[in-house]
């Protein structure tokens, strides 16, 4: 664990334990009504693929079919608007008036996560800003509820299903409390990873023994080592058509959100 890496099973590998057999798979649905039977044959189908069953009591002893994560993932508006009107929603000024400031304020830090994974810290400090308002909110919803439901929902089910098994791995690991508060898709701490990147790419970047994306060392460590799992390449440049700019589209498929990570961070980096 020296290295800050979670040491944890493989989140893909557990959904092909779990989904090897399509007879074996639980039934996705589009409504509430059949949700709590998926939850009991979901049960079943982790147990078999290695999740204790102290985990899974504690994990769904509160799960609730979470109708607002549903009606949020059918109304991202926000990406469908323009890049000035999207940077105008999400308060780009502002995230670039505020991310010149910590840029300053924390240069040791952010020197060195440049010196370990290659990444500047506009880019990072634009996906702190855009996703969490620099940690100041980081969501309210249920999380396991939220991606219980996702995954359930057949829009993205296999996906979600994925997500749902890494939840299940952090609460087993103790990383994660069952009844922890994230944000609608199931998005954890400052920079919102999904739980599968939490596994794939989490960091121990305050060196506390554990990976708590809620800590801005934490958070900041992950996304560097996220992007540099994402092709990010020391000294490239990372605008619309450089090198690095395919980093940037591994965080997030909307194209408006792409640009404004690019912007804001060239405008904090000067």
């Amino acid at each position: 664990m020296k290295s800050g890496k979670l040491t944890l099973w493989s989140a893909a590998a557990l959904l092909t334990l779990s989904l090897g057999s399509p007879a074996m798979a639980a039934k996705c649905g589009n409504t509430s009504a059949g949700f709590p039977a998926w939850i009991e044959q979901f049960k079943k189908e982790a147990s078999r693929a290695g999740i204790s069953q102290r985990t899974l009591n504690r994990a769904f002893a509160n799960v609730r079919y979470a109708t607002k994560t549903i009606s949020a993932d059918r109304n991202q508006r926000s990406f469908k608007l323009s890049f000035e009107q999207f940077m105008q929603k999400r308060g780009a000024n502002s995230i670039i008036s505020q991310g010149r400031k910590l840029k300053q304020r924390n240069a040791r830090m952010f020197d060195a996560l440049e010196r370990k994974y290659g990444v500047p810290a506009g880019p990072l400090i634009a996906i702190w800003g855009m996703e969490s308002g620099f940690g100041r909110f980081m969501g309210n919803q249920h999380t396991v509820s939220a991606v219980a439901t996702l995954a359930y929902d057949c829009r993205r089910s296999a996906f979600f299903t994925e997500q749902l098994y890494a939840q299940l791995q952090l609460i087993q690991k103790g990383w994660l409390s069952p009844d922890f508060r994230g944000a609608a898709h199931g998005e954890i701490g400052q920079t919102q990873f999904l739980p599968a990147n939490v596994v794939r790419f989490g960091v121990d970047g305050d060196r506390n023994g554990s990976v708590n994306l809620g800590t801005t060392a934490d958070a900041l460590a992950s996304t560097a080592n996220f992007l540099r799992g994402h092709g990010w390449r020391r000294g490239a440049g990372y605008q619309p058509g450089q090198t690095n700019f395919r980093a940037i589209r591994g965080w997030n498929e909307a194209g408006v959100y792409q640009k404004a990570i690019a912007h804001i961070g060239a405008a904090i980096d000067g």
